[in-house]
């Protein structure tokens, strides 16, 4: 989460996790190590991931996250190479400058998260294809990578990756909204947010994923399966106004 997300990055270790099935250990690539994509690589190394990550600065800039994780840094064209999953955790008006070959030598059947938001007045310019053809952003952002996505974290506050992680069956477990048309993929996203210590609601294919954007109630919500399921289905698709360029 961009705009609503603090500029802190949180406490330096992860807060309480979950248990992992012995032997599930995964390659992820990490592309951006802004708040979200560096409290993710802290947290998915903590559970046990082999994780490279990539800035569009290079991985000397890197060293600090590479040396407190144990996560490789790497080139963003390298980042996919062997990964299972795949982050895309970058400003939306720098999607359409990632490398081409973005994901050759990726694992077969890896799934890209886009955790993306649309600015155009803060930070992304206007995007016709957005605005005008009504694309939603991860939809937009399919096209220019060329590859389905599934849509999550884009209205987590970066902190609570770090902060707010529990077990199944507490309470207080915050839910993430989690978008995508590809069924099986999906649920390997929903399954890793749980490993990650939170609930899951799914919020339809990414077509319908305008449900969970900017200035949409579950945006920035931090509550349980009830209310992010209750909130997505309040969502309206007309883009609120403070989100047009």
């Amino acid at each position: 989460m961009s705009e609503r997300t603090s500029t802190e990055a949180g406490p330096r270790q992860p807060a309480r996790t979950t248990g992992r099935t012995e032997g599930s250990t995964m390659k992820i690539g990490i592309i951006g190590a802004g708040n979200i994509g560096g409290n993710l690589t802290r947290r998915l190394t903590a559970l046990g991931h082999d994780v490279s990550v990539a800035n569009s600065r290079g991985p000397e800039s890197l060293g600090a996250l590479a040396e407190e994780t144990g996560a490789t840094p790497v080139v963003a064209a390298e980042a996919a190479r062997g990964a299972e999953v795949v982050v895309v955790t970058v400003p939306l008006k720098n999607v359409p400058d990632l490398p081409s070959g973005l994901f050759d030598g990726a694992a077969d059947g890896f799934v890209v998260i886009d955790t993306g938001n649309y600015y155009p007045r803060e930070r992304d310019g206007r995007i016709a294809a957005i605005e005008d053809e009504g694309l939603t952003e991860s939809r937009w952002t399919e096209r220019q990578i060329g590859h389905p996505v599934v849509k999550a974290f884009n209205g987590t506050y970066a902190q609570d990756i770090l902060e707010r992680p529990l077990p199944a069956g507490d309470p207080a477990r915050l839910a993430l909204p989690v978008a995508g048309d590809d069924a099986a993929a999906k649920e390997r996203v929903r399954r890793l947010i749980d490993e990650l210590g939170f609930d899951t609601v799914d919020a339809g294919g990414i077509d319908e994923s305008w449900r969970q954007q900017p200035d949409t109630p579950v945006y920035g919500l931090r509550e349980g399966v009830d209310a992010v399921t209750k909130a997505l289905a309040e969502a309206s698709p007309e883009r609120p106004a403070g989100f047009r360029g």
